[in-house]
């Protein structure tokens, strides 16, 4: 089973702003982590934890190494919704600040 794919407003520009060759590869491996976006054993996302730098656990990860890509996601299990937060480069620190930063606008909003 497919899980619904959600791309918040600062994602979609993330993905806007990719050529259109990293665009096509980007959503083709966003596609198959849909299929199965829960980490091992019953699917193939990754993990995100809480580190010096970021707080991210519940959220995952979808590592293109060859492009040198990350995306950040959460999955909301109510719908089985993929929500994308970041398309980014892969500056870990970078990535990882911004995806912070979005969720807790995220939330912000969500309170008010």
């Amino acid at each position: 089973m497919s899980w619904n794919i959600e791309y918040i407003k600062e994602a979609q520009r993330d993905l806007k702003r990719l050529d259109p060759y990293n665009r096509k590869l980007i959503l083709k491996a966003i596609a198959k982590t849909a299929e199965r976006p829960l980490p091992p054993p019953d699917g193939i996302g990754k993990p995100l934890g809480n580190h010096a730098s970021s707080k991210l656990s519940g959220y995952y990860k979808i590592k293109l190494k060859d492009l040198g890509y990350r995306v950040v996601y959460q999955l909301v299990m109510d719908g089985n919704t993929m929500r994308i937060i970041v398309i980014s480069i892969r500056d870990d620190e970078a990535v990882y600040k911004e995806a912070e930063r979005r969720i807790a606008a995220m939330i912000q909003s969500n309170n008010d």
